[in-house]
């Protein structure tokens, strides 16, 4: 059967040929959307033989490349209907004009091949490699491309419109059509070649090839015991490199001297110079072949070289042994890498070097894995291989690169060197807050101050001031310090709690009420000068919606305020109006616990101060003495993790004393550098919600008092 418009087809300027999986070539020419097809049936049960001039190809062929007309078996099975052919041929179009303008153009398009052609966007390099690798489906769903220089590694796909992604789901699930199978069982099964010897027909290297590795210091005696050698091959001398495994030719690598690469096809691929490092506990990797040598000349014989480039850069997921294609060679000589205790990785300085030593190291080992530094060959400039630092600076040289070697970084496991700098700034006082920042009660300053990265949990039982308190402690810091702190304070309104930092501030009373007594209250001046400072210094975290904020919530907020603001405090106030959803299989002692882990990273992390208030459980039989860490609601973790512990006490006896005396109890100082465990007493302005230093007669008959009320308890 011969169906065809010669004439739209000669107009056509291009045809196609496609012999599908059923052995049913077709031809079309597209001319302003005009299609025409040329196609030839053959018997269904005839198969023609697997030949390359019978390959599937786009492009302009002779006509006597079409394959002679057969009879025709009306309605086979295995002949596709009109309509099938017709949709082929329309979604092949659309992804060959998809692929020009993405700049990807064949002189012949092959259907169900990849075929090699100079990537549009890094034109082959300075050699013009053909390293863009194209593949188009025979049935036309898609087509796809990939650059494999390492400093390219441009990737994409196209699809006809209107064609969805369905045959993908179909080949991952494995719901594949009799077709999809038929290509699969026809795939040619790759066999590693053996090479041998006389094949390859090297020679021995000839002046001018011993002058050019003489200029990069590369002796002739370090050539003969790698058996370095050269060939003719494609008119060219080009330098080879033997691949061997216990002496035996495995593959061979070929370098021109203008740094164009080629090798023998389909052979195993192992490292370069793998008898080298048979039963070493020492192993250098490098990234080429030179640098092999180049490390043999400072003394490092035990050194190998990886037989491809590098990647452009790290890949995201790390594959199985069965499909880790391109780091077969670590695989296959594995019994090799395996007795070494320590691998030191000495790849090029540039990105992809840096990328193939992390695709190294995951492989390997990190544990075992070492790095190095290149030197600078001049002022402005790095060594980039070890090639280069032999050329620069000479065997001595590199020879201390390789002894200078550190360990390769693992996530997690420092050294002390690591932290050198941040220890020198401790030592020196850079900061001037290494030995914290006062609190500004002079009763206190032995006691406690405030370091940035560390956690303070303050309890103390209802109405003691813990709130009061920390704003007090708050207000100085700013003084002194400026610091700016934010504060999710979910007890108070906005407006009080404005109210009382105000007073605070200006040292006068926000209202003219009874409480003020015959202090005059703050002018209108003071209190938008107060409304400034108010802004600048501090800023609210605020749960708008009808739910309890999280721990999560909170701290994510709290890190944009620190980026954001500079702030250098946090307070959470209290533990109780938090968010306390937890799995059914976890204890309040183990929510505790990560709640308060979280809390600590995050202030270490930011070099945040942390204040958490948490009010202790109820007390059955209190006598009026201070509570104690352990009585804090939920867990003993709240003291147990917390840097510093403070407990706030106000006199409630007016037989011990007067009752704005507070007394401010450290139950415990994680660091001695800022404070110690003991008692500090203050006494509550309440007009101005300032806190003072008590006199040291009042501090005497309170812990009179306090003594006389143990003594009674341990009676009772």
């Amino acid at each position: 059967l011969l169906m065809a418009a010669s004439t739209s087809a000669g107009a056509g300027g291009s045809g196609l040929l496609l012999a599908a999986r059923r052995r049913f070539p077709a031809a079309f020419a597209a001319a302003g959307g005009h299609r025409v097809g040329l196609l030839h049936s053959f018997p269904s049960r005839t198969r023609l033989p697997r030949r390359p001039e019978l390959a599937c190809c786009f492009g302009t062929a002779p006509a006597e490349a079409v394959p002679a007309a057969a009879p025709a078996t009306p309605r086979s099975r295995n002949v596709r209907s009109m309509e099938e052919r017709r949709a082929c041929e329309e979604r092949l179009g659309q992804v060959v004009e998809k692929m020009k303008k993405e700049g990807i153009d064949m002189s012949q398009w092959r259907l169900g091949t990849f075929q090699r052609t100079i990537c549009p966007q890094c034109e082959g390099g300075s050699t013009e490699e053909r390293s863009l690798s194209v593949f188009i489906r025979e049935d036309g769903t898609h087509g796809n491309w990939t650059c494999f220089r390492a400093n390219c590694g441009w990737k994409g796909y196209t699809q006809p419109d209107g064609v969805p992604k369905a045959y993908q789901a179909k080949k991952d699930s494995g719901n594949e059509n009799e077709s999809d199978q038929e290509v699969k069982a026809n795939q040619p099964v790759k066999v590693i070649r053996k090479l041998r010897e006389e094949d390859l027909r090297l020679e021995p290297l000839c002046d001018e090839l011993v002058t050019y590795f003489s200029e990069r210091m590369i002796s002739a005696k370090t050539l003969r015991r790698n058996n370095v050698s050269q060939r003719k091959r494609n008119n060219k001398i080009v330098i080879a490199f033997t691949y061997r495994r216990d002496k035996v030719l495995v593959g061979c690598k070929y370098r021109e001297v203008s740094k164009k690469f080629s090798q023998e096809a389909n052979t195993e691929k192992i490292l370069y110079g793998l008898d080298d490092i048979k039963q070493a506990r020492d192993i250098i990797i490098v990234e080429g072949e030179i640098d092999k040598l180049s490390m043999e000349e400072a003394g490092y014989c035990n050194c190998v070289s990886v037989p491809d480039g590098a990647p452009a850069q790290v890949s995201n997921k790390l594959p199985d042994k069965d499909h880790d294609k391109k780091y077969s060679y670590l695989w296959n000589c594995k019994e090799y890498l395996d007795p070494a205790s320590r691998i030191i990785l000495a790849t090029d300085a540039d990105p992809p070097g840096q990328a193939l030593a992390e695709e190294l190291a995951r492989r390997l080992g990190k544990e075992r894995c070492w790095r190095v530094k290149w030197p600078k060959k001049n002022e402005t400039e790095f060594c980039k291989d070890a090639n280069e630092v032999l050329m620069f600076l000479g065997p001595r040289a590199l020879k201390e690169v390789i002894e200078g070697a550190e360990l390769y970084p693992i996530r997690g496991l420092f050294n002390f060197k690591d932290f050198f700098p941040e220890i020198d700034s401790y030592y020196l006082g850079i900061h001037g807050d290494e030995l914290g920042i006062p609190t500004g009660w002079k009763c206190m300053d032995g006691l406690y101050k405030v370091v940035p990265g560390e956690l303070t949990i303050v309890t103390g039982v209802p109405n003691s001031g813990k709130s009061e308190w920390i704003d007090a402690l708050l207000c100085n810091i700013n003084n002194q310090c400026g610091w700016k702190f934010v504060l999710c304070s979910m007890e108070n309104k906005v407006r009080d709690h404005a109210r009382k930092l105000l007073e605070k501030h200006i040292k006068k009373p926000f209202f003219d009420a009874r409480y003020g007594g015959s202090v005059e209250r703050m002018s209108k001046d003071e209190f938008e000068e107060g409304k400034e400072w108010l802004n600048e210094s501090f800023h609210l975290i605020r749960c708008e919606d009808d739910c309890l904020p999280s721990i999560d919530w909170v701290l994510n907020l709290a890190k944009a305020a620190v980026l954001r603001h500079g702030v250098r405090g946090l307070v959470i106030d209290p533990y109780n109006e938090l968010d306390h959803q937890r799995p059914p299989n976890q204890t309040e002692t183990e929510y505790v616990s990560q709640i308060l882990t979280k809390i600590k990273r995050f202030a270490q992390h930011h070099s945040c101060h942390v204040w958490f208030v948490a009010h202790p459980r109820q007390l059955h039989n209190w006598t009026g003495a201070p509570p104690n860490m352990y009585d804090i609601s939920g867990s003993a973790h709240f003291i147990n993790k917390c840097d510093n512990g403070i407990v706030i006490h106000r006199n409630r006896d007016p037989d011990a004393g007067p009752v704005d005396v507070v007394q401010v109890c450290m139950k415990k100082v994680r660091n001695k550098v800022i404070g110690q465990i003991g008692d500090a007493f203050l006494t509550y302005d309440r007009i101005t919600g300032e806190y003072k230093e008590a006199d040291e007669a009042i501090v005497a008959k309170v812990v009179k008092q306090q003594i006389r009320q143990k003594s009674t308890s341990y009676q009772r």
